[in-house]
Formats: structure tokens, sequence, C-alpha cells
């Protein structure tokens, strides 16, 4: 696993012991099973997007921090220029780049993701607390909530329940890239 994932876990296990909870008592605040809660915290597993934003929730500790241990700072304005933005690095079907990282008590989580035509072929599906909009920049994706099977091109956007599960693919052989707004 990544230095930044074993980072992540370690602060992961930190906040938990902080808060005096079990690991029991974290995989049933975050919906997944015990076993798999123990993976991410030992940081044997990929940590993915949802769990952080139900760690957020949890223990009411900002993503910048879980991220990078050091807590964002502005809270007047934040910007962030083109290229630019907190690198999320984990090895997962999608690239992340958080777009507000350095702004405090965020009531959103403004992302840029880009999915490269060969990831996620088997649509592995995702879900999380809240909603989420996506508004596709630049390419083609393949998107599936529930049931619904879409494909979106440049300048389409899509608004749902992210409680549904839901997987997107790079659709047409290029690389899509798209502003994710996921709302917990």
């Amino acid at each position: 696993m990544s230095d930044q994932v074993s980072q992540i876990a370690m602060r992961i296990a930190d906040l938990r012991e902080a808060s005096d909870l079990s690991v029991t008592q974290m995989a049933e605040a975050c919906g997944i099973p015990e076993a798999e809660y123990i993976s991410f915290e030992g940081g044997k597993a990929d940590i993915p997007i949802s769990f952080l934003i139900k760690l957020n929730e949890v223990f009411h500790v900002d993503m910048t921090e879980l991220l990078t241990g050091e807590a964002p700072r502005l809270n007047v304005l934040s910007v962030t220029r083109k290229g630019k933005g907190q690198d999320i690095k984990r090895e997962d079907h999608y690239v992340y780049k958080n777009l507000a990282y350095n702004f405090l008590h965020r009531k959103i989580e403004p992302l840029y993701v880009t999915i490269e035509p060969e990831e996620n072929r088997e649509l592995v599906p995702n879900r999380h607390d809240g909603q989420e909009f996506d508004y596709i920049l630049a390419g083609a994706m393949r998107i599936m909530v529930g049931e619904h099977d879409i494909i979106l091109n440049e300048g389409d956007s899509i608004y749902y329940d992210s409680r549904t599960p839901h997987a997107m693919q790079a659709h047409g052989g290029a690389p899509v890239h798209f502003l994710a707004m996921v709302i917990p």
C-alpha cells in the first residue's frame, strides 16, 4: 500500500483511540463489516472516498486533516489554480484532486476526477451518504446509478442520491475529466 494510505490509516487509528471507540463501534458507525474496517485502519486496503466522507461525519474532522494531517486554515475564500489542488493518491479506479482542501468547514467536497479508459471495466459500485453532482468537463463517461445506465458527454451533468450504488468508467476510448461535488 502507498505511503499516503499508511499515513491516513495511522491517523484513523489515532482518531478512533482518542475518541475511545472500539473497532466494532467504528465499523458499525461506518456501516461496514468489521473486517473491512480493520483492513482500512491497518493500511492493508485502499481507502475509498466514501469511507473518508463517513469518517468526517463520525469524527467531525475535515477530510484534509485525514488526508494530510494538517487542518485547513482559510475561512473567507480559497482559490485553486488550474492543475493544482490536493491530490488524493490512492490505488483506486479514479484519480481525485480536492479543489477546496484548504477551506475550513466545507459544506461540500469539490473534486476534480479523472478516469482513464482502462479503469473500472467491471463497474465496481461505490456508495456513501449524501448526494453528488457530477459535471463532465472533457470526454464521455458511462455512469450506473442503481439500475440506470447513462452515457454523459462533455457539458452534461448528473445529480443523484449517493447512497444508491453508483459506478463510473470512461466511455469512448479517451479519459473522462469531471467535476464531482460530494455533499455529505
